[in-house]
């Protein structure tokens, strides 16, 4: 399914890369990517698969507009923004926190697609962030279809569901995705075949507490979007290994986990392991400049 005229989201970009590392020839694994980063620029990896269902239905709706959730530094707001202005739709953020002086540069992009923010305390965000909370924002957007926090919901799992048909999946023994929402998660949950092993890492504090049997939690440098040098370190290393980009919000945590699980001796020799690049590389240009070196 292609919602945009001119074909501008290409999952037939998407490679499964392999990963070429001598920790894990010494252990006798393999290692692959699934790049979901390629199919488009901005509204890139399980974005997309997140947010195609919900378009469509608020294409079926002959929405307004679309009206969505989200933090400064958030992929899924600036994806929304430019699939809104793809699409002819007004587009609304309701951002996370007190307006800084300073917009990251997510939201100026955000703005740049033509999405209209507004800002409301954490304390009311967490209170009132979901759709029919009664926060009342929602009745500043009449006729706007509502898409919840980072894609979720039934038709945000049943995009992600779709994720492992764009790759041989049962040539690998684990499948390994960062966590945010859980949305790709569970969507992933579904598609997985019997026998393999869906792990989840959380980049966010408190996912030991997630309901999921496999999450690999202790990863997430000190919460959503916060990172070290240690994880900057880390992905330059990476890409200068490998020539795959990872970004500090999501990918970056990942691939350093599963790396650092191979060094434990996590996985039995003869696993093969896919790596889901959940793209979000645009949240890297918020970094000052020469911190990372792609």
């Amino acid at each position: 399914m292609n919602l945009f005229p001119g074909a501008s989201i290409n999952t037939a970009a998407i490679t499964t890369d392999k990963v070429e590392l001598p920790v894990l020839n010494n252990r006798a694994l393999e290692l692959w990517v699934l790049r979901l980063d390629k199919i488009h620029p901005v509204i890139s990896g399980n974005k997309w698969f997140k947010l195609k269902y919900h378009l469509l239905e608020a294409q079926q709706r002959a929405a307004k507009g679309l009206l969505t959730y989200g933090g400064a530094f958030s992929n899924h707001i600036i994806a929304l923004a430019c699939a809104a202005r793809d699409l002819g739709w007004k587009s609304a953020g309701i951002i996370r926190g007190e307006r800084p002086a300073v917009l990251s540069h997510t939201l100026k992009a955000a703005m740049d697609y033509g999405m209209q923010l507004e800002f409301i305390s954490r304390d009311a965000y967490r209170n009132n962030s979901l759709p029919g909370a009664g926060s009342g924002v929602e009745d500043s957007y009449p006729g706007y279809y509502i898409v919840p926090e980072g894609g979720s919901g039934p038709n945000g799992i049943r995009g992600s569901r779709e994720i492992l048909e764009l790759a041989e999946k049962d040539r690998f023994t684990h499948i390994l995705c960062a966590i945010g929402t859980a949305t790709m998660y569970q969507g992933l949950l579904s598609s997985v075949s019997a026998g393999q092993q869906l792990i989840g890492v959380p980049v966010i504090k408190g996912g030991e507490k997630l309901p999921f049997s496999d999450i690999q939690a202790g990863y997430h440098f000190g919460g959503y979007a916060r990172k070290n040098a240690a994880l900057t370190t880390f992905m330059n290393q990476f890409y200068e290994q490998t020539n795959i980009p990872t970004d500090f919000v999501y990918t970056g945590k990942l691939l350093f986990a599963t790396l650092d699980m191979v060094e434990k001796g996590y996985f039995s020799p003869g696993s093969r392991l896919l790596v889901i690049h959940s793209g979000g590389l645009q949240g890297n240009r918020s970094l000052p400049e020469g911190t990372l070196r792609f």
